[in-house]
């Protein structure tokens, strides 16, 4: 039987499917096979962690999407869907990780069952459908439509309740930094702060329970924080040493990411004009970031204002957030950089990302924002500027 219990109403899936069918006949495919897990989720409610093994959500010409995947994930769709259960699908065991056997050789004797032989879309430039996967449906469909993103820029702008479910992820990450405004200390070892932050995202915030986030916590100190994408050790935190905490609260799988830099002791003069030049970056953004301007104006007014304080930021300065699975919260659509032109409409959510990274550290004071009717809107509560305990 279908889920009892969906986070959206029959409705939302029903236009959902439509946004997505209208999308597919402007590209000209007749079949698409949906392999992100976020898309999955975002058109079907289907959430599990079987991303690890070969699965899809499919959409023909008509009709409820189908659900495929490994045989005992298959309760798991039952479970989550709001499909009946005639539509899930679930191959064989002895093709999970059987070098010998792919499951693509399933999915295409199944749609071929359901007489679905038109042109089939995948999604090409995904974590989740390999090469091998491609080598294989070529076996039995000679000739496959690049359909990366479709999905994806169908869910870029947010419903009421999708923007409620990410106040409520905004939420939980307010917590989190104010947890760690509140315990962190010199000495104190980073592994042990990291768990705090965990449990206190997963406790959650106001009443909402926390979801596990689609990146892990970032948190690199000194040095290590000239780069972006460290994680944490147990190193005790030092005085006088930046370590920023790039990390996300999540509710119903819905991604809030925000960044803040804790500073122990005195702040260097460097950080404190770094500091300067983000914030006034940031209010430029959000007296920009409105109806009818673009990502590329966003980026432009970023970019301008970091330069008049003796600053630059070579890479993009934000990118749209939603529903997501590891290993990345990000949407993988919009970008705020020069080049992209996308008009920027109410209902977008965005990851404004103004990180500068130093010669000795880095620095990182961000702001997941939602685009309204009448301009920009922070989705958190929490302070702005470096975090400073003595």
């Amino acid at each position: 039987m279908p889920n009892p219990h969906p986070a959206f109403t029959a409705e939302d899936y029903a236009h959902r499917l439509l946004r997505v069918r209208g999308a597919m006949e402007a590209a000209g495919l007749d079949v698409l096979l949906i392999t992100d897990p976020s898309n999955m989720g975002w058109l079907t409610g289907y959430d599990g962690w079987s991303f690890y093994v070969h699965q899809g959500v499919i959409v023909g010409p008509d009709g409820p999407p189908r659900w495929w995947g490994r045989g005992m994930d298959a309760a798991g769709a039952v479970r989550t869907v709001y499909m009946p259960d005639d539509c899930i699908h679930g191959y064989d065991d002895r093709l999970v990780q059987n070098p010998q056997a792919h499951p693509m050789g399933d999915l295409a004797f199944l749609l071929d069952a359901l007489g679905w032989t038109g042109r089939l879309g995948v999604e090409m430039e995904n974590y989740y459908f390999s090469a091998a996967a491609y080598r294989e449906l070529l076996k039995h469909r000679p000739k496959l439509e690049d359909a990366t993103g479709l999905v994806n820029w169908c869910r870029a702008i947010k419903s009421q309740t999708e923007l409620e479910f990410m106040r409520r992820a905004g939420a939980i990450v307010t917590r989190m930094h104010a947890h760690i405004a509140e315990t962190a200390e010199a000495g104190m070892r980073k592994n042990d702060l990291i768990a705090q932050i965990m449990r206190v995202g997963i406790e959650g915030a106001d009443g909402h329970w926390g979801d596990y986030p689609a990146i892990v916590p970032m948190a690199p100190s000194g040095l290590d924080a000239t780069a972006p994408h460290l994680t944490w050790d147990d190193r005790p935190l030092e005085g006088g040493v930046a370590t920023f905490f790039e990390i996300a609260g999540a509710y119903r799988r819905y991604q809030c990411p925000q960044s803040r830099t804790l500073f122990l002791g005195e702040v260097p003069s460097t950080y404190r004009r770094a500091e300067e030049a983000v914030q006034a970056a940031t209010d430029a953004v959000m007296a920009t970031a409105a109806p009818g301007a673009t990502c590329a104006d966003v980026a432009r007014t970023f970019n301008g204002t970091l330069a008049r304080y003796g600053f630059q930021k070579d890479s993009r300065c934000g990118y749209s957030i939603g529903m997501s699975y590891p290993p990345d919260w990000g949407e993988r659509t919009m970008s705020l950089r020069r080049s992209d032109t996308t008009e920027l409409q109410p209902g977008m959510v965005f990851h404004f990302m103004p990180a500068l990274w130093l010669d000795d550290g880095g620095i990182e004071i961000t702001e997941p924002i939602v685009i309204t009717p009448s301009g920009a809107e922070r989705i958190t509560n929490t302070p702005q500027g470096l975090v400073v305990k003595p």
